[in-house]
């Protein structure tokens, strides 16, 4: 075989070996020896090979294949594999994206020799460090005809996992492409013969010691809880339990064990403004990333002692207010004895504020944003796992949206773009074991990323329902202050930007069923869990929206107020 040859294969089996086995590879010249490989490895069971023309797509497409490992005890790896140029630009959304949630991705990009980069070679760029200074670059040597490469290069793929992260290894590639042209290799590049990797390695600890004394918390304490992996807050929900605290989560943390603890409409009472002094927390503990509310971020520079959790070197403080940073907290941690009323005025509060916000949305003509949100959360069947698009989409499941034990929701809060929102939902569900799965996301997210529907007739299809609320542009935008009435004269052209998009068509040219629903029985009906990949349209205006929130704020102030005064 030939050099290019040898080095792709060896650098497959050992990804394999290390736990790759989902790889997602777009075609390309340069990168022919390691689709060659790969191809060889699907075929021969050790791997899925998933096949997309888009780099975009690919890249947000293993990306959510990562999210989507449910509740093994280790995620799956996945690599993104691409060739040279434009290419490797193409993935940097999603490189970005996995770093800022802390999610593994292996991003394996062809590269030309060294003698051609700079010379002006077609398709020819500086790809070391192209991702800048948050992803590593591994760049491997040249292969050569001769003996001891097959360690170096095993070594090399060893030591650049496991991640936590996105981890970039770059692959220079002299032609023959192809597996001919060669003679016979100098030695065997068979791995270890048990399978296991070249060098079995092991996470390194966190810098980040466990809390085992949580004294410094008070007994009225509030737990947030942000975008988090599942298998961090495990324990968050027996330690909130155990001290009496109530539990604020976002959508995408709200994977907590079944806790009697959880606030339902905790985002709506925080973004209804500053909290009844009875319900005002002398601590916080902030679990995760929380990025979705003004209102959390209020209560943590009003709160004067903020604990704040955290799995590695880097913790979520935007506005610098921690006064404790540590790793999870230890189940057995020593926690202040339970102030009694203080749950249940929580919980007292929480009830009141339901029936307040679900008269409201009841009595809104349909649809709404916060309605469909509200509906579809409510309609879900049971162990299905839900996507959520970022705008309005995530924040109007935070405002309304029960809160459900039995179903998962996932959203890409690393940077909270729209980019690769298709294809995330898409890998999620091909990673996660065959659950119902479904997409809650705004128009403009979903012709964002709408290539993420162009899949090969050899590539499987996941069992997901997209349901996009069209409202014909940038609904987040009526809800920011560039939304008000001093700013009518040009906020269509620049913010609103209506589209005017037949979305019907563009899933026919897809070869992807669409239906339009116009009532909440229609939508419930779709909602019936079904075999590949269909879209739900339902159209909305905007120009109710930002009224329509203003009501929400006041009805849920109104309703702590009364409730306050009881």
């Amino acid at each position: 075989m030939n050099p290019s040859t040898a080095q792709a294969r060896v650098v497959v089996d050992e990804l394999v070996r290390n736990g790759v086995r989902h790889a997602v590879s777009c075609p390309g010249s340069r990168n022919a020896p390691l689709s060659f490989a790969l191809h060889e490895a699907a075929v021969a069971g050790r791997l899925e090979l998933h096949v997309r023309i888009d780099e975009r797509s690919a890249g947000f497409l293993a990306l959510g294949l990562s999210k989507g490992w449910g509740n093994r005890p280790r995620p799956d790896l996945v690599a993104v594999v691409c060739t040279s140029g434009t290419a490797v630009a193409n993935l940097h959304p999603a490189v970005l994206e996995a770093y800022h949630s802390g999610e593994p991705l292996i991003v394996l990009t062809a590269d030309r020799p060294a003698e051609l980069v700079g010379s002006g070679a077609n398709q020819t760029t500086t790809q070391h460090g192209i991702f800048g200074p948050l992803v590593p670059t591994v760049d491997f040597p040249i292969a050569e005809r001769r003996a001891g490469q097959n360690a170096v290069w095993r070594g090399m793929v060893c030591r650049s996992l496991p991640v936590d992260g996105p981890v970039h290894l770059n692959l220079p590639l002299r032609e023959p492409l192809v597996p001919a042209g060669g003679a016979d290799w100098p030695e065997p590049l068979d791995g270890r013969a048990d399978g296991k990797p070249w060098t079995s390695t092991t996470r390194a600890a966190s810098c980040r010691a466990h809390a085992d004394d949580l004294g410094h918390l008070s007994a009225r304490t509030l737990v947030v809880v942000g975008d988090v992996h599942r298998s961090h807050v495990r324990w968050a929900g027996e330690v909130a339990d155990k001290a009496g605290w109530p539990v604020i989560a976002e959508p995408s943390g709200r994977h907590l064990a079944d806790t009697a603890a959880v606030i339902t409409c905790g985002g709506a009472m925080l973004a209804a403004g500053s909290l009844p002094d009875r319900l005002r927390p002398e601590s916080v503990l902030v679990i995760g990333r929380p990025t979705l509310s003004r209102g959390v971020q209020l209560l943590l520079r009003e709160t004067p002692v903020v604990h704040v959790v955290s799995d590695g070197p880097r913790w979520a403080d935007p506005q610098c207010v921690a006064t404790h940073v540590s790793g999870p907290i230890d189940k057995g941690a020593a926690v202040p004895p339970p102030d009694s009323h203080w749950l249940a005025g929580w919980q007292a509060a929480d009830s009141a504020v339901r029936d307040a916000m679900d008269a409201l949305l009841t009595a809104q003509p349909w649809p709404s944003g916060l309605r469909l949100a509200s509906e579809l959360v409510a309609a879900l069947p049971p162990e299905s796992t839900l996507f959520l698009g970022s705008s309005n989409p995530v924040r109007d499941v935070d405002l309304v949206a029960w809160q459900r034990h039995d179903i998962v929701m996932l959203a890409n809060r690393g940077l909270a773009g729209i980019d690769g929102t298709v294809s995330s939902a898409i890998g999620v569900m091909l990673g996660s074991g065959g659950r119902n799965g479904y997409a809650l996301l705004g128009d403009l997210t979903f012709l964002h990323d709408i290539n993420g529907l162009l899949l090969g007739p050899d590539e499987r299809r996941p069992n997901l329902t997209v349901v996009v609320l069209n409202d014909d542009g940038g609904g987040i935008f009526s809800l920011l202050e560039q939304g008000s009435g001093e700013h009518t004269d040009s906020f269509e052209r620049i913010f609103g930007t209506p589209h005017g998009a037949d979305l019907a068509a563009l899933c026919a040219g897809y070869h992807v069923p669409h239906q339009l629903v116009t009532t909440v029985d229609e939508l419930r009906r779709e909602l019936t869990p079904s075999t590949g990949i269909h879209v739900v349209e339902v159209r909305s205006d905007r120009a109710a929206l930002r009224d329509l929130h203003a009501r929400l704020r006041r009805v849920v102030a109104d309703a702590l107020a009364t409730h306050h005064r009881r």
